[in-house]
């Protein structure tokens, strides 16, 4: 049997999703005023008052994009270009996903100062050097809330309000969070908040982006007024429905969900680290996600263990599928100062709700011959 063990990177959609796309498939365009139209308003509106309602906003404050990378570039490079006047200055870490880390690139090329604070070994930044980044021309900060290959949650609702204080905009890439963690914007004290609809077992192709009230953002994809003026383009109301449905039953469910899911992972680390020798847990220290493990493997290639193990059955990878094909190793296993040997071995196992305890065992037999096979010397 094959095993998915890469949630972190995608989730199928669950059936209440793909049905609650189907009834709003149909839908014309909530733009228009004729009775199609404001059929097609009614169900967006419905859509938009679920999801803020899960995340403890104002319906107006949720902006529907076309994907998670979407709405962080909205919110890095609109936010802080709208407040370009009060200074040119970013602060983000040196772990985020690849989406922030762009849009910061984007900002400094148009001439932008960017700091990237460093992390701990366990991948936590350190709220007294965030504090002590922010300067007075610093407009924006962006720090996630849970990091997509190791799953450390940062102390984002701390960081938020050392930077309310300061005067400085905040925004969480919230993306891998809301199936594990309860996602509440006022709690949080952000300003800006992503989520992606494939992370929770949504549809692909629809983000979300919590810009509070009063918040100044730039628009960055002009035409029609859609989105109260922040993202142009007719909204995808079949998507959005599927997405508020997935929000939704992964808050209902969440209590029952983590803890069974959190004994699996603690099942499969514990498994591996008395199986095989060479092995670490990353992250191991800090709080993290219940669903993702997050292996640093000595003297074993990852993308040759990824073959090997898709060979046999189980799908996992080596981090951010953004980054896949990449021989080189990634941004969040150098910012956690692993060695060369290390570094080069990462290997993200990912759970998710419907992973099972047969799975994990299945999973925990076919590891140590899969890592026997690549650490194997080639004959000659």
């Amino acid at each position: 049997m094959r095993i998915y063990l890469d949630h972190a990177a995608t989730t199928p959609m669950r059936s209440e999703a793909v049905e609650a796309y189907r009834d709003a498939a149909a839908a014309y365009n909530p733009s228009s005023v004729h009775a199609e139209g404001r059929d097609a308003r009614a169900h967006l509106d419905t859509s938009r008052e679920r999801v803020a309602s899960v995340l403890g906003a104002a319906p107006r404050e949720i902006v529907f994009t076309g994907s998670g990378s979407e709405a962080d570039m909205l919110a890095i490079a609109g936010g802080a270009r709208a407040r370009a006047g009060a200074g040119r200055h970013v602060v983000t870490t040196a772990i985020e996903h690849h989406a922030v880390l762009h849009a910061v690139e984007l900002l400094e090329r148009d001439g932008w100062r960017v700091t990237r604070l460093a992390v701990d070994g366990d991948g936590l930044v350190n709220p007294a050097a965030f504090a002590r980044a922010l300067a007075d021309d610093t407009t924006l900060a962006s720090v996630m809330l849970a990091n997509n290959e190791i799953g450390t949650v940062q102390p984002v609702a701390r960081l938020a309000a050392i930077a309310r204080e300061r005067g400085v905009l905040f925004h969480t890439d919230a993306i891998q969070a809301p199936a594990w963690l309860p996602v509440r914007t006022r709690e949080l004290g952000v300003d800006l908040l992503s989520l992606s609809g494939h992370k929770l077992e949504g549809p692909k192709g629809l983000g979300v982006l919590f810009v509070r009230r009063g918040t100044p953002v730039e628009p960055l994809i002009l035409g029609g007024g859609q989105e109260f003026g922040l993202r142009a383009g007719t909204e995808d109301v079949a998507g959005i429905a599927a997405f508020a449905a997935a929000l939704q039953l992964a808050d209902a469910e969440r209590d029952v969900t983590v803890p069974r899911v959190r004994a699996l992972r603690d099942r499969l680390e514990a498994g591996v680290l008395s199986a095989v020798h060479g092995a670490r847990v990353l992250g191991r220290d800090a709080p993290r996600l219940p669903n993702i493990a997050s292996f640093a493997f000595t003297a074993a290639a990852s993308d040759a263990l990824l073959l090997r193990l898709d060979l046999d059955g189980v799908a996992a990878s080596a981090g951010s599928a953004c980054a896949a094909g990449s021989l080189e190793p990634s941004h969040v296993a150098l910012a956690l100062g692993l060695d060369e040997g290390e570094r080069l071995g990462v290997v993200r196992f990912s759970l998710g709700r419907r992973t099972t305890e047969a799975e994990i065992d299945e999973v925990l037999r076919r590891i140590p011959p899969a890592l026997a096979a690549v650490r194997a010397p080639v004959a000659v």
